[in-house]
């Protein structure tokens, strides 16, 4: 799994169990006390580091929650099930077994919020959490290339497009089942969603 934190800084090297350690604990926090409520100095307890420690690493609350919330998201791999269809449900009930979760649910809900009032925190959203997770689209389109389920594409922008097309399609769909309208997207509404999402509204009948 890849650090979710900001580059190191000159001196002692970082410590990784430091760094899981906090954002563990972070995560932990968000569930028990809630955005408002939750301070670096807590979490610092809780991790069993100095504050100073979480200062040198984040420079706030909002991009110390950001990473905890990321590393989560990072746990997400593209099950290679035989076809594409497959390999988008496995990927999609992954997902939202991740935003099932206290944490996930807490901490994606109390960033979002906040970004509403903050470019910056927005940004850091979109790097480290929506750029990231991209790469599920472009391993999956890859591959199933590779089978020959889909078309090359030989136009670098117009792939890119439809790659972020398609990431935003399936996370907003997601994000929205299960955070907004709390439903469940278990394997029978994942596999109407999948449905659609590749043969269109005009063959999902």
């Amino acid at each position: 799994m890849q650090s979710r934190t900001p580059a190191a800084r000159a001196g002692r090297p970082r410590s990784a169990a430091a760094d899981a350690a906090i954002l563990a604990a972070t995560r932990a926090a968000l569930v028990e006390l809630g955005w408002s409520r939750l301070t670096l100095g807590d979490v610092a307890t809780r991790a069993g580091v100095a504050k100073t420690t979480l200062y040198r690493r984040w420079t706030g609350k909002n991009e110390l929650v950001v990473d905890a919330v990321a590393e989560l998201f990072d746990e997400l791999r593209l099950p290679d099930r035989g076809s594409l269809a497959a390999d988008i449900e496995g990927v999609v009930l992954q997902f939202a077994g991740i935003l099932a979760r206290p944490e996930a649910r807490s901490g994606l809900m109390a960033v979002v919020a906040e970004s509403t009032r903050d470019e910056a925190l927005r940004e850091r959203i979109r790097t480290s959490i929506v750029d990231r997770q991209k790469r599920l689209v472009l391993e999956g389109r890859a591959r199933a290339q590779d089978r020959g389920e889909l078309p090359p594409e030989p136009d670098p922008e117009e792939a890119a497009r439809t790659a972020g097309l398609i990431f935003d399609i399936v996370a907003g769909a997601v994000v929205h089942r299960t955070l907004v309208s709390a439903e469940p997207a278990d394997e029978e509404w994942v596999r109407g969603f999948t449905r659609v999402l590749l043969t269109g509204l005009a063959a999902s009948g």
